[in-house]
This record gives structure tokens, sequence and C-alpha cells, in this order.
């Protein structure tokens, strides 16, 4: 029988890191495509080439030869970046995934894997700290909050259409803040729990126990940790399930909680200092129900469990940065 042959675009990001490290773990043999290398590792990829995936040429050339493909490429980051770059990130991840997912047709990809995100869901059922959990079928009547939600959604229809009009099995995803090792935690991209993290490292390193937080903590979320996530994706491209499916824990915390566990980690007390800034919806939680019809699994690693694995290598990195 022959390796399989797999594209993970994005290869030099968090999760797409992360992820080719998994499949060739599987037995896959992988070619990663990213703008730039891996930040915080080395290259595990069986090949891996610097291409601009909003060209249409650079799409045709990183798909060739593949039977499946795992589209993680996005231009994104945490609130801060994705509330203040609207017109760019629609811009470039409209133009990245239109491209990808055409080139994968032209070149005969079989399999097509597609992230979307939680993002997509409607403000008007994400206003309530103590928000009922999202099922998939809560996406329309639409109404997502950032353009990042709106290319997601979109990208989700035409995912769709190619497997209704060309046959390519597209498989789509919604993820609900992945969070661990080895992801960007500075320079304004980087999502809630590296922030957080970040911030209690260089109090705890510092002796000054104030950190800063938009807003007043209490918005809500659940973090999936990547070893789940990775677990889920692999699950979900080898399923038959072809409509969006959500990807994360359905256990809800505030912001408020998510510091004070980072810091009973760090074995510190903090004091949060609440500064105006952009928080995003209210709440947002998973619903879990057809992720267990679907996959007979969910994510299994706590909160704090993923928090122990993550957080001491961001202190790494702070420590790295102080100089210390």
């Amino acid at each position: 029988m022959s390796q399989t042959k797999v594209l993970v675009t994005g290869a030099g990001g968090f999760i797409g890191h992360h992820l080719v490290k998994f499949l060739r773990a599987k037995g896959y043999w992988v070619r990663g495509v990213d703008v730039k290398y891996p930040e915080y590792s080395e290259v595990d990829a069986d090949e891996f080439e610097i291409l601009d995936l909003r060209r249409w040429d650079n799409c045709l050339q990183a798909t060739r030869g593949v039977d499946e493909v795992y589209g993680l490429a996005a231009d994104m980051g945490g609130m801060g970046f994705i509330s203040a770059h609207h017109s760019e990130i629609l811009h470039n991840n409209s133009l990245i995934n239109i491209h990808t997912l055409e080139a994968a047709r032209v070149n005969g990809v079989k399999r097509y894997f597609y992230t979307s995100s939680a993002c997509i869901y409607p403000d008007y059922k994400q206003t309530d700290a103590n928000v009922v959990p999202l099922k998939e079928e809560d996406a329309y009547p639409a109404q997502p909050q950032d353009a990042y939600g709106w290319e997601k959604l979109v990208m989700e229809r035409l995912c769709t259409h190619y497997r209704q009009d060309y046959g390519l099995e597209t498989r789509i995803v919604r993820f609900h803040n992945i969070f661990g090792e080895e992801g960007t935690w500075d320079g304004g991209r980087e999502k809630a729990p590296a922030a957080l993290s970040r911030k209690i490292a260089i109090a705890k390193l510092t002796g000054k126990h104030e950190i800063e937080m938009w807003g007043d903590g209490e918005q809500t979320r659940s973090f999936c940790h990547v070893d789940d996530c990775l677990e889920g994706i692999y699950r979900l491209m080898r399923s038959d399930h072809t409509s969006p499916l959500n990807l994360g824990s359905d256990r809800m915390v505030t912001i408020n909680q998510l510091a004070e566990s980072i810091a009973d980690i760090a074995g510190i007390k903090i004091t949060i200092k609440h500064i105006p800034g952009p928080m995003g919806v209210r709440g947002r939680n998973s619903d879990n129900t057809r992720l267990r019809e679907v996959l007979k699994w969910e994510p299994q690693i706590s909160l704090e469990d993923g928090l122990a694995r993550a957080y001491p290598w961001i202190e790494g990195q702070v420590r790295q940065k102080l100089g210390l």
C-alpha cells in the first residue's frame, strides 16, 4: 500500500506545525507550506516550501501530487488583532482559501480539511456570559461579529458546494479557542491563554504581581488543548461526516477564572487591573453533542492539565526574553 501524501497549509503556525508532527507519526508523507518557518521548533515535514497562498500559482504548486489537504493557513490572531484588521483579514483569507480549494480540485486532491472557527456564530446568540452552548445549526441566521467570522462562514459554504458539485470530499471543523505550547505568545496576535500566561510569567519573574486585562474579565469562553485538537482533526478527516462540526471543550470559564488558574500553576497570587479593550462576544461555549455522536470521542485534557503543559513553556520564553 502506497504512503498517503498530504499537504498542511499554515505549517509554520501554531496548530499547523503540531499537525505536521502528528500526521508524520501516523505514517503520512507531509508537505508543509507557509510564508514562514515554524518559529519555535525545527521543520518536521518531509518537504517544506515557503509560499504565499494568496497567489494562485503558489496554491497550484502547494497542492501538486498530494492526496489530501489540511487547510490551516490564515491571517489571524487574538481578539485585539481580529477586531482591528477587518479588511486585511477578509481580503487575505478569502484569497488563501478560495485559491487553495480550487487548486486542490484542479490537482485532483481527494479530500480537503477546512478549519473554520467558532467566530462564525451569530453575535445575537452570545450576548450573555452564561451563554447557551452553541450547536452547529445555530450558525444561521448569520451574524458573525467580525470579518474573520464572515470569511470563515462563506468558505464553509464553498467547501460544501465543492463537495456537492465536484465530488471533492470536504470536512469542516469549527475550532473553539485552541491553546498550547509553541504558539504565538507576544506581538499582538496571541490569544487569551498565551497573553495571560505571558503577563503572569512577567509578574512572577519581576515580582510585580499586577496584570492588566481587557474588560471586566467576566466574559466567558471554553478552551481546548492542541493535543485534543489534533486528535479531533484526525478523527473527523477519517469520518464520513460532511457538515461543519464543533471541536473544543464544553467547559466554560470566565477570563478572570482563566487568569487565576494560570497564576495557580505559576505559583503566585495576582491582582488584576481591568482596562478598556476589545473583549469579543460576552459569552461563548461549544455544544459537543454532535461531536460525541459523530466521532465517539470528545476532548480529554482538562483546562488545568492543558495550562500545566502550556504555561511552563511560555515562562521559559519570557525568561529568555528578559535575559534570566
